[in-house]
Parts: structure tokens; C-alpha cells; sequence
């Protein structure tokens, strides 16, 4: 894919996506979209980390975007696992991005905040409505109407970011987590982000129904007897995602 705004490398069933442009942008979105496409259509791809290029995160945005080209909206759109490595500054668009991804991990030097109010705007990529679902409504409208930064310790403290490390630590902790979740069944983890998702906007009830009939179905697949083989035969399971 095109590395204009961003680059894209697979290895060891993990995409890294590397984002070079501090602010987003129309041509931003759409590569980011395109490339979100290209993962979930890759079988050989188990888990995402997305992490920025230089000293920021992703720290703003330039001119509108279109609705249908959200950036944020696309990686919340993938079907695998999602991980944050945010080296920098993460603001509006910047965080939005971090926040519809499945775990989030930052450098010490991390700093966080969804600005727009100050310009007169509210955020558009879905920062309303995730923001308050990660950290709950009250620090969430405080951040939100404040347009004020938080720091990665306080990010850490309210539970934006499960992980804190020195900025120079952060890509290996990154590596180091995306082989851990890729060394599990890839069909297993993408049905337990449905089942996870979905099932907060649905009643208990729905959501039990939703995790019986995913559990079900992974009966029905090649990875689940190589799981219980493997474990049974005292193995690293090697699994195919079929």
C-alpha cells in the first residue's frame, strides 16, 4: 500500500501500521480506511498496532473529512485486535483514533485531549460516545468540555491507557504484547471482540445469547481441535485461523 501518510509492515501475523503525519487529513483517512480493508481481508494477519512515526501520536486535524471516511470509524471497523502504541501527543482526531482501538498502551511522554470544544465544535469520529464508555461519563464530560490535556500518568490513573512505559520502551512492550495476543487462536480472539463489543450494547440476556451461539460456532472450526490437541499433546498450538 502507499506510504504517503502512513506505513504498513506484517510480520509474524502482526500489521503494524505506522502513522507519518502529525495531523489528519482527507487523503489520511482514506489510506488509513483502505489499509483497515486490506487487514481484515488478510487471514495471515491476527493482530494491528498502530503507533505514530515521530515525536506525536497523532495530534489534530486539517480541513473536513467526509462521514463516510472517518479514520477512527475504520479501525473500529476491524475485526481482529486493535493495539494503541501512542509515542506522543494523541489530541481530537488523534485520540478519537486511540480510542476505537482494543487496548491502548503509552509512552511516558503521552499526553491526551479531544480540544474542539475550544474551536466550537464537538468531536466527529466518535470521541463522545467511546470516551465516556472507557472512562465514564463524569471524567469523560470534564475532559470533553475543558478541552483540557491529561498527562499518561493521569491517562493511566482513569483508565484511558492500560500501560505506561518509558518513551524508548515503547515499541518492544508493543511488539512484545501484539506476539503474546497472536500466539492465540485467531478466530477465538476475533469472536471474543464481537462478543465483547456487541454485547455492551446489547441487555445481558442478548449478550449471553450472543456469546453462546460464538461459542458454538467455534466448535465448528480446525482451530479449536488443534487447541485442545495441542494442549492435550503438551504443544505450542499451531493454528491456521480456520
Amino acid at each position: 500500500m502507499p506510504d504517503k501518510t502512513m506505513s504498513f509492515a506484517k510480520k509474524d501475523h502482526v500489521a503494524t501500521i505506522k502513522l507519518n503525519r502529525a495531523n489528519v487529513n482527507q487523503e489520511f483517512a482514506q489510506e488509513l480506511a483502505e489499509a483497515c480493508d486490506r487487514i481484515n481481508a488478510d487471514e495471515d494477519i491476527y493482530v494491528v498496532v498502530i503507533t505514530g512515526s515521530g515525536k506525536v501520536f497523532c495530534a489534530g486535524g486539517e480541513g473536513d473529512i467526509t462521514p463516510a471516511c472517518r479514520p477512527a470509524k475504520a479501525i473500529a471497523a476491524v475485526e481482529k485486535p486493535v493495539i494503541a502504541a501512542i509515542n506522543g501527543d494523541a489530541f481530537g482526531p488523534g485520540l478519537e483514533i486511540a480510542l476505537s482501538c482494543d487496548i491502548r498502551i503509552a509512552s511516558a511522554k503521552a499526553r491526551f485531549a479531544l480540544p474542539q470544544v475550544a474551536k466550537g465544535q464537538i468531536p466527529a469520529d466518535g470521541g463522545t460516545q467511546r470516551l465516556p464508555r472507557i472512562v465514564g461519563r463524569g471524567k469523560a464530560l470534564e475532559m470533553l468540555m475543558t478541552a483540557a490535556a491529561i498527562t499518561a500518568a493521569e491517562a493511566l490513573e482513569i483508565g484511558l491507557v492500560g500501560k505506561v512505559v518509558p518513551a524508548d520502551a515503547l515499541s518492544a512492550e508493543a511488539q512484545k504484547l501484539a506476539e503474546t495476543v497472536a500466539a492465540k487462536g485467531p478466530l477465538a480472539l476475533r469472536y471474543l471482540k464481537e462478543a465483547v463489543l456487541k454485547g455492551m450494547d446489547m441487555t445481558l440476556e442478548q449478550g449471553l445469547r450472543l456469546e453462546a451461539d460464538l461459542y458454538l460456532l467455534l466448535h465448528t472450526t480446525s482451530d479449536r481441535t488443534e487447541g485442545i490437541k495441542s494442549y492435550l499433546e503438551k504443544r505450542t498450538p499451531k493454528y491456521k485461523g480456520k
